[in-house]
């Protein structure tokens, strides 16, 4: 005996939609407007998961860890980590130079277009480029110092020395095409800034100033006793 179309009939599904083209981009916007809301560190896959409507499962499905989805959020072009642990494992000596070669190879490789283009964008937008700056500090930068060995205590200054000159020679060179920089071969770039770079994350930091003296406060003026208010002998002869 066959069950009639009735019995057959499965139950519909509810709950949270099931994963399908639109998922993926619904779990975009909401992670967007959750990390402009709240920066990396606020934010949870849990939150951005309900926000989207579905199962947060389905956002490690999709996108792996957190910093995974801020990295899909951003569109950044390349795998940033993973270049950095290669150009780091072989430890501090030569870092500056490896640093920038990668940085060279990378941007004058295809997706060098591709990553003018986002760089702009990132700079131009407020929101993003503040998160932007956030992830690389803190989920980027910070991991790799501490992979190659720099002291806690100096981590974040290092980091910012770095960044200056790692963003500095990205826009003069490729956004701006500030001349002799931009025509000058990759060799000469690397061996012109790598020491720099060097020196940045492992050479001796300047002793920080000690604070300045507040200001002294002015010596009490000396007055003379008032003649006229010593006493008199005769009075303490009695």
């Amino acid at each position: 005996m066959t069950a009639g179309p009735d019995a057959r009939r499965r139950p519909a599904r509810t709950g949270r939609r099931p994963g399908n083209p639109d998922t993926r981009r619904a779990i975009l916007d909401a992670a967007r407007a959750t990390f402009a809301e709240s920066g990396l560190d606020g934010s949870s896959i849990r939150r951005i998961a309900g926000r989207a409507g579905v199962d947060p499962a389905l956002v490690h499905h999709y996108f792996g860890t957190k910093d995974d989805l801020f990295m899909a959020t951003i569109e950044l072009p390349i795998d940033l980590p993973a270049l950095l642990q290669r150009v780091g494992a072989d430890g501090p000596d030569g870092l500056g130079e490896r640093l920038v070669t990668m940085i060279l190879t990378v941007w004058e490789s295809p997706a060098g277009a591709g990553l003018a283009g986002w760089l702009r964008t990132a700079l131009a937008d407020e929101g993003r480029a503040r998160l932007l700056r956030q992830f690389v500090v803190a989920s980027v930068a910070a991991p790799f110092a501490a992979a190659v060995g720099i002291p806690e205590a100096e981590r974040e200054r290092r980091i910012g020395l770095v960044m200056t000159q790692v963003v500095g020679l990205i826009v003069g060179r490729y956004l701006l095409a500030l001349e002799p920089v931009a025509a000058l071969p990759p060799g000469q770039v690397v061996a012109s800034v790598g020491g720099t770079v060097q020196r940045y994350l492992t050479g001796p930091l300047p002793v920080p100033p000690d604070p300045a003296p507040g200001p002294r406060r002015p010596a009490a003026p000396h007055v003379a006793p008032d003649p006229a208010s010593a006493p008199d002998p005769a009075d303490a002869a009695g």
